[in-house]
């Protein structure tokens, strides 16, 4: 392992916590299903350590989130904390959007640097952090069976962390800081995210895609 990538410990906390906070929130706030005070701590949690443990489970190492008391610690305190945010305010979907954006951007740095840190080449170490950043999301949307939210047309979810986790290899690569290379590559992924969200940013729906056969019937048509 490169001991120039050693990821420190809280940065992985403030991931879990801003991830438990925004699982709880969007659960909380979710009509289609009746939670109680049990079940939105625990999609909290889940949502919290869903990247952490994707990421350690694709890197068969030991998963960081067992290893010390402080990753379940955080993310019960987040989770109440975020569901106690959700009952005081009535607009809260931009909050939720912003945790939401936050949570795959750190975990899309710090997957991709974890992996970097185990010597894996550049793209199965983008692909780790990306893996990395969409964990928590699609376990919480398994939890309340929920169309998963990464596969929606609109998401930009992969998009976003992708750009990210290019970001902190591409700024490594040029020699830059390890803290300095996250910061950037949360900034990116949270930017294009929130972009996305507020100005209808998407990718084609598979069904808009023309198929060889239409685009024949449209030449036709124009002739």
């Amino acid at each position: 392992m490169n001991s120039l990538f050693a990821i420190p410990a809280w940065m992985d906390l403030v991931a879990v916590g801003i991830g438990a906070a925004q699982g709880a929130m969007f659960s909380s706030r979710y009509r289609g299903a009746e939670l109680d005070l049990l079940g939105v701590s625990i999609i909290g949690i889940v949502s919290g350590f869903g990247g952490s443990i994707l990421r350690d489970l694709l890197l068969s190492t030991d998963i960081a989130a067992f290893q010390t008391n402080w990753y379940l610690v955080t993310a019960v305190i987040c989770a109440m904390a975020g569901m106690l945010v959700s009952s005081l305010l009535h607009r809260i979907e931009m909050v939720i959007n912003v945790f939401d954006a936050l949570t795959i951007g750190a975990f899309g740095a710090i997957g991709t640097t974890k992996a970097l840190a185990h010597g894996l080449p550049v793209v199965p170490a983008l692909v780790i952090g990306v893996a990395a950043a969409v964990g928590g999301s699609i376990f919480r949307d398994m939890l309340l069976a929920l169309p998963i939210q990464l596969m929606q047309v609109g998401s930009l979810y992969a998009v976003a962390a992708g750009f990210g986790s290019a970001t902190v290899i591409g700024m490594l690569a040029a020699g830059q800081d390890i803290t300095v290379a996250g910061i950037a590559g949360v900034a990116v992924t949270t930017t294009i995210r929130m972009l996305s969200v507020i100005l209808g940013w998407r990718l084609p729906a598979a069904r808009e895609i023309p198929t060889v056969t239409s685009a024949i019937r449209t030449i036709r048509k124009r002739k």
